[in-house]
């Protein structure tokens, strides 16, 4: 994988009151004070680079709202200006939004497969099993990996250059997690000013309303930019076009051709056609055509409208739209969208995203203090996290990855990504594709517990659309029946081993994402108990799975069924020479996937009452996976030989699966297994582990299943202090700089409701891994496996009561948090309670209502 740079991050200070009479002068709808006091990221400058800005998406289209613009303009074709400029002078008075559409990627469908991979599988397995020659092992394994994924691609910009007759004072930006909308607010003289930017999910495009207080004292100019663009020019007097066509092929760095990594064509079908379309409309001024530019005079208020489109047509067809048909869909879009005037578009948004967003609430504190808008901006907090642990702040960045969630991923579009769908540059980190050897999947793992269960749709099609390519992989480059998938995957559904014999087989060559993927299916059932989905949608594709794993296990000569070759993700052994090596076999991870997908079709066919025959083959092979050991350190061992690790401080923890976010290992039911994961943990994290966002969010969800809520603080703590960016967006180190990766934020929002409430061992555990310094908080509406919502408060660090609510009538368990006990459970009236002897609470619930959880 090879490295990336951008500029250091820059940490703004310095707070300036801002002012409120704006929104009441204007009319504009306000968030109830209690809902608004820490669902705000608010600042005092504008962003000066773009890692800075603020996100706005409805699932499709994304933007990265500034709210300010250069001083002096930066040419986006500039290649140097991919990897970031740096921090810039900025003008308030100005406005950027960075765009981007989600099917927007470089390339166009074509078989990475190398087909002579499957020559040397037999090889490969000689090496490691017979000869124990790992690094013979690795060289073959080179020899199987096929063609690099694609990169997702930015649309371009627009800018609104606003002008005044005086400086900008009294200057605050925010983006309202409540009503996903981002302001800017200012005042010129006596003359307050205010942006306002939303990504509409019914509308189907993007909004921005430009406001005055005074009539007649708007003047700007917007204009469009972009790296890939090939023109703008304006439409009649009030519209402006951008059109461009992506890549033909992104070369990654470090990957064959990489000299010359942007491969452009005029060839339709050699990468897509886009264009971006909008219209402004004027109240009390007038809107003009200038050459490439629209002029707003002397309006009291304008209001921006914008759509775009692409020419992609779906993962396995050639992307050979026609730019202007490309155009008239975006034309269609805009049309369509203003029908609609302002203050519908805005009341749509706000109730559609309201649907997905209210359903949770999280505070962490006493509610008087927590309903009390902060008082230091949001970049302030952050840097005096450290000195002034601030769990308030947190409950705003559990909130955060819900709203990411939501602005990334919806229905009918694509999952996202690496940078949710956020993404500035035409070579981005990694692609900005879905790499699947952790950090899609990270993408996911709020979603059913945080009640964004619909969020997950985008993912479940996806795999759909796996198992399909996923087939063609699995038999061109192993033989073998069945699906798979690798660890990069793209829009076009890339399947096959990457890394064109450059790439290390420990990425390049780990064959597992597709039984990880899986977990999510059937994760989704668990939550749901949809069993129609399970029937047609779950189990046709957990099945190809499995198909596959069953024909790719073989002997290991000691009577136990293994996995090779078998990569460890991201990690590497010192081998019997004392030398590096990657490729072994039946490593740990390998076995606790595959024991899980087994499982989970047994169960499903079980549920369904079909495919008794295939889920018996399945448990005889299940029976002979090579089990969890422990290592000589009293470790949960990595790899089915005790080797050493050559980097101890690895940010992949992949033999830890079983405990998160699998549910195999568990301190109850395998207290050994656990006290050796929590070796593992504790030897990483001692060697510097963790040490990304997305890896120490992990790291939060071990110690949650292991009921450390202390250790668990400690590591937000250092997610707070090393990695995370003043607009709380995940970070990952890359030499002196950061990079931003979205899977951080998912993951530790994961993370802190796994704190509150588990519910993977068929128990719901409330408040299991509660830290000390969080002795009183509430959280409403988090969801549990058997399709229950959750409500839970608590004081001086015990639960003083809970509301349950269960879709489905039937026996359910809880229990109570660490030294608590259930003392009742009631609706109309108080329910039996039935212990069980793992101390556990037995109770039979009736769909629909509501208990009350009293505790002792």
């Amino acid at each position: 994988m090879g490295r990336f740079t951008r500029r250091r991050f820059l940490v703004a200070a310095s707070a300036v009151a801002a002012t409120r009479s704006l929104t009441k002068r204007l009319g504009l709808a306000q968030t109830p004070e209690n809902e608004a006091g820490d669902l705000k990221l608010w600042y005092t400058k504008p962003a000066s680079q773009w890692v800075d800005a603020l996100p706005i998406g409805n699932g499709r289209l994304g933007a990265m709202v500034f709210g300010g613009g250069a001083i002096d303009p930066i040419d986006p074709k500039d290649p140097k200006n991919d990897k970031g400029t740096g921090p810039v002078p900025t003008d308030p008075a100005k406005e950027t939004l960075q765009l981007n559409e989600d099917t927007l990627w470089s390339g166009l469908p074509v078989d990475g497969n190398n087909l002579d991979a499957k020559n040397y599988l037999p090889a490969v397995r000689r090496a490691v099993l017979e000869q124990k020659d790992y690094h013979l092992a690795d060289q073959l394994c080179r020899k199987m990996q096929g063609l690099f994924a694609e990169a997702y691609q930015p649309i371009g910009s627009l800018h609104v250059d606003c002008t005044h007759p005086g400086p900008v004072t009294d200057y605050r930006r925010e983006l309202d997690l409540a009503s996903a909308v981002a302001t800017t607010r200012y005042r010129v003289a006596d003359v307050e000013f205010e942006r306002a930017a939303f990504s509409s999910a019914p509308d189907q495009a993007i909004v921005l309303r430009v406001s005055a207080g005074k009539p007649g004292q708007l003047n700007a100019t917007l204009w469009m930019d972009g790296p890939l663009v090939k023109g703008v020019q304006a439409v009649g007097g009030n519209r402006l076009l951008l059109t461009g066509k992506a890549a033909k092929h992104i070369a990654g760095a470090g990957h064959p051709g990489s000299e010359n990594p942007v491969v452009l064509s005029d060839v339709p079908g050699e990468g897509m056609y886009y264009a971006a379309l909008l219209q402004v409309n004027a109240e009390g001024g007038r809107v003009s055509a200038h050459g490439d530019r629209l002029v707003v005079t002397d309006a009291t208020t304008f209001t921006v409208v914008l759509t775009a489109a692409t020419g992609y047509r779906g993962f396995e067809q050639k992307p050979d739209t026609s730019q202007a048909v490309v155009t008239e869909r975006a034309t269609r879009q805009l049309d369509i969208a203003l029908q609609q005037n302002y203050s519908a578009l805005r009341q749509r948004h706000t109730a559609d995203y309201k649907k997905l967003f209210a359903r949770v609430s999280l505070t962490l504190g006493s509610k008087p203090a927590a309903s009390q808008p902060p008082s230091q901006p949001t970049d302030q907090r952050l840097a005096n996290f450290a000195t002034a642990p601030d769990p308030s702040l947190l409950a705003l960045y559990f909130q955060y990855g819900r709203y990411l969630l939501i602005s990334s991923s919806r229905p009918d579009t694509q999952p996202a990504n690496l940078q949710g769908i956020w993404s500035y540059q035409v070579q981005p980190p990694w692609s900005s594709n879905w790499t699947s050897n952790i950090n899609v999947q990270m993408n996911y793992w709020p979603a059913e517990t945080c009640n964004l269960s619909d969020c997950t749709e985008p993912l479940l099609a996806f795999m759909q659309d796996l198992s399909h390519t996923g087939a063609r992989a699995a038999r061109e480059t192993y033989g073998l029946p069945g699906w798979v998938t690798h660890h990069n995957i793209d829009l076009w559904r890339a399947a096959n081993p990457v890394g064109m014999g450059v790439g290390a087989p420990t990425w390049a060559n780990w064959c597992m994402s597709g039984p990880w993927l899986c977990g999510h299916l059937y994760e989704h059932y668990r939550f749901t108990r949809n069993r129609e989905f399970l029937r047609a949608r779950a189990y046709p594709v957990m099945k190809g799975s499995a198909e596959f794993y069953l024909a790719w296990l073989i002997e290991d000569g000691k009577g136990h069924l293994t996995t090779c070759p078998s990569e460890s993700t991201e990690n590497d052994f010192m081998a019997p020479d004392g030398k590096r090596a990657m490729t072994s076999a039946g490593c740990t991870m390998d076995m606790a996937l595959i024991r899980e997908l087994f499982t989970n079709c047994m169960d499903a066919a079980k549920e369904l009452g079909i495919d008794e025959e295939f889920a018996a083959k399945l448990d005889a092979a299940r029976a002979r996976l090579i089990p969890y050991q422990i290592g000589k350190y009293g470790q949960l061992q990595e790899w089915s030989v005790d080797f050493d690790e050559s980097t101890p401080g690895q940010r992949h923890m992949s033999h830890l699966y079983g405990l998160y976010p699998g549910g195999e290992i568990t301190p109850r039911g395998t207290s050994e297994l656990a006290k050796a994961a929590r070796v593992s943990l504790e030897r990483r994290l001692a060697n510097g582990g963790a040490y990304t966002g997305w890896s120490r969010a992990w790291a939060i969800g071990f110690w949650s299943r292991l009921g450390d809520g202390d250790k668990a603080w400690e590591s937000l703590g250092m997610l707070m202090g090393h990695s995370t960016n003043l607009n709380l967006f995940d970070t990952h180190p890359a030499g002196k700089t950061s990079i931003f990766q979205i899977d951080g934020n998912f993951g530790t929002t994961a993370a802190i409701a796994e704190m509150l409430m588990q519910s993977h061992t068929g128990a719901i555990d409330l408040l299991p891994a509660l830290p000390s310094a969080w002795p009183a908080g509430e959280v409403k509406g988090l969801r549990a496996r058997g399709s229950v919502e959750i409500d839970l408060r608590w004081e001086n660090g015990r639960a003083v009561a809970a509301v349950i609510r269960p879709d489905f009538s039937g026996e359910y368990q809880l229990r109570a948090p660490p030294g608590q006990r259930i003392r009742s459970i009631a609706s109309t009236g108080e329910v039996p309670l039935r212990t069980h002897s793992d101390g556990s609470i037995g109770v039979t619930l009736e769909a629909k209502r509501s208990y009350r959880v009293e505790f002792a």
